[in-house]
């Protein structure tokens, strides 16, 4: 682990090794309950500032952070987490319509979610840590419905960028896969 965090060496010719880019993947499930009348929107999660960019944080000890040397993130953390929440509540097909910001949907309630940890926990095992709270508003009124943490860890299994980003895809997969699971949003009037 310590190798993954040390500086980046520069290659013959000045030129700094390029950095390994992540992706997550959205998890598959099935919803019991379909409610087609009801729109939901998944707005930009929000973060602290060192988990609101590109770097894969790397939590060293109880306070103590680091970012995963040689590794980044394909855009902003928030940007991924909110496009893959979308994505399993449109693969969930519990409603009639998913969207982001900007695509002109008629909603009847925002997904609201903070970022509260998506790291690498390097002390006391090596394992991957995802937690969101989420807030279930309906835009109508401005009410918040329901609010959960939703956390889950993942053992890294093996070594190098490519494990550590595979535990917290793990780990992501079985939070958003609990956020979206049928019985988790509380009866909505379609």
């Amino acid at each position: 682990m310590m190798a993954a965090l040390a500086s980046c060496a520069a290659l013959p010719g000045g030129a700094p090794k390029p950095l390994d880019t992540y992706e997550l993947t959205a998890p598959d499930i099935t919803s019991v309950r379909r409610r087609p009348r009801v729109q939901v929107l998944v707005a930009e999660p929000s973060a602290l500032k060192s988990l609101d960019g590109q770097n894969i944080v790397v939590k060293t000890s109880g306070t103590s952070l680091a970012y995963l040397d040689g590794a980044q993130w394909g855009d902003r953390l928030p940007k991924i987490v909110q496009a893959r929440l979308a994505e399993t509540f449109q693969r969930s097909g519990a409603f009639g319509g998913v969207g982001k910001p900007g695509e002109g949907l008629a909603i009847d309630y925002q997904i609201v979610t903070d970022v509260r940890a998506f790291e690498i926990v390097a002390s006391g095992g090596e394992k991957a840590r995802a937690a969101l709270f989420v807030r279930l508003l309906n835009d109508r009124n401005g009410v918040i419905v329901a609010e959960r943490l939703f956390e889950a860890d993942a053992a890294v299994s093996g070594s190098g960028n490519d494990a550590y980003v595979d535990a917290l895809n793990r780990a992501f997969g079985e939070a958003a896969g609990e956020i979206a699971c049928p019985g988790r949003i509380p009866p909505l009037t379609d």
